[in-house]
């Protein structure tokens, strides 16, 4: 058994996003290997309703935008209460709310899985934690200490088995048809993951490619749903794409999809790659921060450009038309890559190891 690094976590998001998703795995996680955890989290929220019944205790804050004092005296009566070795943060809301005494011995570390502005927001924390390279010199650039920025990347959890009965009855839920190459996309449906992008390529590629028809499954909500689906009216291509809805967790749409298409404008990492790499699915994608370290081209994906619906076209045609076992072939390398690099326990390790490392342990 490792040391015990009794830890606070501390989160301001009413979204399920990638980080929020993230955000629970990580402290369940910690809980489930006997370290004493904490969520400090808003009331409601998604990410507040996931940890229910986790057994990890939770304290819930209004965490509100702007300067929420009564949250920041909250947190840091939380913090006197508690004493934790570790205080983590997520985002930028909860890092600006979160100021430690400095007579405190806990060390705050902010976790940050974008290019987010660092003043006034991150440069009092102790620690920083990069999910990326890229974030990681993004914050040694804006000023902060190197030897004190770290490189921890996500993990997703174990793949959930389906048959392929129960993959065929997915299909027919949705109304996908059996003998039709299914390319998934999922996230938030806003500007920033271009959506728009992937129905304008799809406009532009034919209903069959390669002697089989193919369909675009969407899972997601968010407010550019009506325009999106709007869109899909104009360009006449409703008859391709099927609107899943939000759907968590997402396991049942990877198990039913032959590969995910990643459209995003800003990608900072993908966690929609490594969980469609989790399941063994060939993955095209544009060429955002995140996804150009991720993916290796022609070996266990595909990058197009950002924006470009014709690139993205040509990208998921290339895809659409190689053989079967090249397919495969690409997948199974980027669960290989998933495996060596974003496992549970190479993520938890570090974690661990940093805590102990900053705590002087």
């Amino acid at each position: 058994m490792s040391n015990l690094y009794p830890s606070v976590h501390v989160l301001g998001s009413r979204q399920f996003g990638g980080a929020d998703q993230f955000f629970v795995r990580l402290v369940m996680a910690l809980h489930g290997v006997g370290q004493p955890v904490t969520a400090i989290t808003r009331p409601a929220s998604p990410v507040a309703e996931a940890l229910v019944g986790s057994g990890v205790e939770q304290l819930n804050l209004p965490l509100a935008n702007g300067w929420d004092l009564w949250s920041a005296w909250r947190i840091r009566q939380s913090i006197a209460r508690y004493r934790p070795a570790i205080v983590q943060t997520y985002m930028g809301r909860a890092t600006r709310l979160t100021r430690l005494p400095r007579t405190t011995q806990s060390v705050h570390i902010a976790r940050l899985g974008g290019y987010y502005k660092i003043d006034g927001y991150y440069r009092h924390a102790h620690a920083w934690i990069g999910n990326t390279r890229g974030i990681c010199d993004y914050l040694v650039q804006g000023g902060l200490p190197a030897d004190k920025v770290f490189h921890i990347g996500n993990f997703v959890p174990e793949p959930q088995p389906f048959s392929p009965e129960q993959r065929a009855e997915l299909r027919r839920c949705w109304e996908l048809p059996e003998d039709a190459s299914v390319l998934l996309a999922l996230g938030r449906l806003i500007e920033a993951k271009g959506f728009d992008d992937l129905l304008r390529a799809v406009a532009r590629l034919p209903a069959e490619i390669g002697g089989r028809p193919w369909i675009v499954a969407i899972a997601g909500d968010g407010p550019e749903a009506g325009a999106l689906r709007a869109l899909a009216k104009a360009l006449d291509v409703e008859p391709r794409v099927r609107w899943l809805g939000w759907q968590n967790p997402a396991d049942r749409c990877y198990a039913a999809a032959d590969a995910l298409v990643c459209p995003s404008r800003r990608e900072p990492l993908g966690n929609v790659i490594l969980e469609a790499w989790n399941y063994g699915l060939p993955v095209v994608s544009t060429r955002g921060p995140g996804p150009l370290e991720l993916i290796e081209p022609e070996v266990n994906g595909l990058l197009c450009e950002p924006r470009d619906a014709a690139d993205l076209a040509a990208a998921i045609e290339r895809l659409l038309r190689a053989p079967e076992p090249q397919r495969r072939a690409m997948g199974a390398a980027g669960l290989a890559y998933l495996n060596a690099h974003f496992s549970q326990a190479a993520i938890l390790d570090a974690y661990l190891e940093l805590y102990g490392r900053l705590t002087g342990a």
